[in-house]
């Protein structure tokens, strides 16, 4: 097993070398630029989550499909996977991981937008979409499309499921000394009982829960801030400076300059809102919308809230406690930074990160089943969500530091081919926002037909 961990880490940092996150954070600017900073409709995206449209076509309301996708990416990555870029990659890292969220909002946009406009309908009645229909019905490469959706239905067990079991059994044993394949038993129990109803009862579930872990979690950041005012500036100063620093950080940190800050901040980045992963349009493909340019909008701001807000507080307050410098790394560094909150401080992170946690495997599960669907058929799908339950348990018990090599190197090989399909049709996606955003023509319905498909996948109608 231990050689095993080593292959998985050796590979791990080939995917994730220089040319990989040259192509991510390359088409993040990319299709900034082509899309005329799209990240200024930020504003109106968010107004138009809230909104209820009773004209769109598909599963699940915009707000679900946003909550579902939310759910799966405010989760491990923004408590432990931002402490993990720090501890790794030293405090220059969170500008990093910042700026990945910021100009990755024009790529969720844009996957999202394909995503809905090559969609289809099952013959169930039900929708299903992603990138691999994206590359079979839209770029006629079929094959790249079954490797995306293999990438993705192994991943979710590594980024949707283990990961996020590992960390919350770690987390609920070092403060409360439970054992951690009773908090996987338990776990487990509950992501059964929810993803067996489905994409809709998964969405009802999220409605609820993620605004709720969301706001529970920001407002212990910001009682830490508020505690740790007076080295706030010095805090920011420094993350800035390390990002652009080719020597180690200060304090002792045997980082590796620039380079290092950026391969954790950038992938820490990706792991949070998994822009450009390919992962998100999954769902947001499931939405009630009039036309793909406005679930677009909408499925945007996940990446707005879970990293440019989230991930920026975490990392604040991570930098700002100062024990990074102490060698303390993962769950623990969190852990620490929180237990500057009297008596109250572990008991808020332990909670932000259940929810956190039993969302992300709730919206993973469904990718992962759609993911199968497009290999398989639908019946594959009760397996599939067997195994997701028994791989939740078997998370809680596994090796941090494997799962997360794993989570990785499975995050790195879905996003090659979404990201090269977003750079080929980035004429398509210019094209659907000009019809429909910059000729304010938000509302118009699209009259696009739907393809349906059989049982197999294959096309009956266009």
């Amino acid at each position: 097993m231990e050689s095993f961990g080593q292959l998985v880490a050796q590979i791990d940092s080939w995917i994730w070398g220089i040319p990989l996150i040259v192509l991510l954070f390359g088409t993040h600017l990319f299709l900034t630029f082509r899309l005329k900073f799209i990240q200024r409709y930020i504003f109106k995206a968010i107004k138009l989550s809230v909104t209820k449209d009773d004209f769109g076509v598909g599963d699940v309301s915009q707000f679900s499909a946003l909550t579902t996708a939310l759910a799966a990416t405010i989760g491990t990555g923004n408590i432990v996977g931002v402490a993990t870029a720090v501890g790794l990659g030293g405090p220059g890292a969170v500008l990093w991981c910042w700026l990945t969220g910021v100009f990755g909002i024009a790529t969720k946009y844009s996957e999202s937008l394909l995503s809905v406009k090559y969609r289809v309908k099952t013959k169930d009645g039900t929708m299903a979409g992603g990138p691999m229909y994206v590359l079979e019905h839209a770029l006629n490469a079929k094959w790249a499309g079954v490797l995306f959706a293999v990438f993705t239905s192994i991943a979710a067990f590594g980024i949707g499921c283990m990961v996020q079991a590992n960390s919350v059994s770690s987390m609920v044993y070092e403060t409360f000394k439970i054992p951690t394949w009773a908090t996987g038993l338990v776990i487990a129990v509950l992501v059964a009982v929810v993803i067996l109803g489905g994409i809709k009862k998964i969405a009802k579930v999220c409605d609820i829960l993620v605004p709720f872990m969301a706001i529970f979690y920001v407002i212990g950041c910001i009682i830490l801030l508020i505690i740790g005012y007076k080295t706030i500036g010095s805090t920011i100063v420094l993350i800035f400076k390390d990002a652009f620093s080719p020597q180690a950080a200060a304090g002792g940190f045997a980082g590796a300059g620039v380079m290092m800050a950026m391969r954790y901040g950038v992938s820490r980045g990706l792991f949070s809102n998994e822009s450009g992963l390919g992962s998100a349009p999954i769902v947001a493909a499931a939405a009630q919308t009039r036309n793909p340019v406005k679930q677009a909008l909408v499925s945007a701001t996940g990446t707005f809230w879970d990293t440019v807000v989230v991930c920026a507080m975490t990392g604040l307050v991570i930098v700002n406690s100062g024990l990074w410098q102490e060698g303390v790394k993962g769950a623990a560094l969190t852990k620490g930074a929180f237990a500057a909150i009297p008596v109250i401080g572990p008991i808020i992170l332990t909670v932000g990160l259940l929810t956190f946690v039993f969302s992300t495997i709730l919206g993973w599960s469904y990718y992962g089943e759609k993911a199968i669907e497009y290999l398989l058929g639908k019946k594959a799908i009760l397996p599939y969500r067997i195994l997701w339950v028994i791989f939740v348990y078997v998370g809680s018990v596994f090796s941090l530091n494997l799962v997360w090599d794993l989570a990785d190197l499975f995050n790195g090989l879905m996003a090659l081919p979404n990201l090269i399909a977003l750079i080929v049709l980035s004429p398509v996606i210019v094209s659907e926002t000009k019809k429909y955003l910059w000729d304010d023509n938000l509302e118009a319905i699209d009259t696009d037909p739907i393809r349906q498909v059989d049982e197999k996948g294959n096309s009956l109608s266009m």
